[in-house]
């Protein structure tokens, strides 16, 4: 059995942080990228099957990546970063 993944992304004007962690809350892999949506799915397709949900804090700017990563089909939700842990 493949072990479920999650990530967060942080989203900024001109760039994104994104980490991916296990059930254990361990951080599997992480890195800055460009607001650049085949940059971002490059990095995350390695573990696209693993991946059981990607957080979006909802910025102001949030329904490029939203929108293209569901359009991509993962599994996108929004999160409000002031009710967030």
């Amino acid at each position: 059995m493949t072990e479920s993944l999650m990530a967060g992304i942080d989203l900024h004007s001109n760039n994104v942080m994104i980490s991916i962690v296990d059930q254990e809350g361990r951080r599997v892999k992480h890195r800055k990228l460009e607001c650049d949506l085949r940059e971002i799915d490059q990095f995350l397709r390695p573990m696209k099957p693993q991946l059981k949900s990607i957080a979006v804090e909802s910025t102001y700017n949030w329904y490029w990546l939203v929108d293209g990563l569901r359009a991509l089909s993962y599994p996108v939700v929004l999160a409000n970063p002031a009710a967030s842990q």
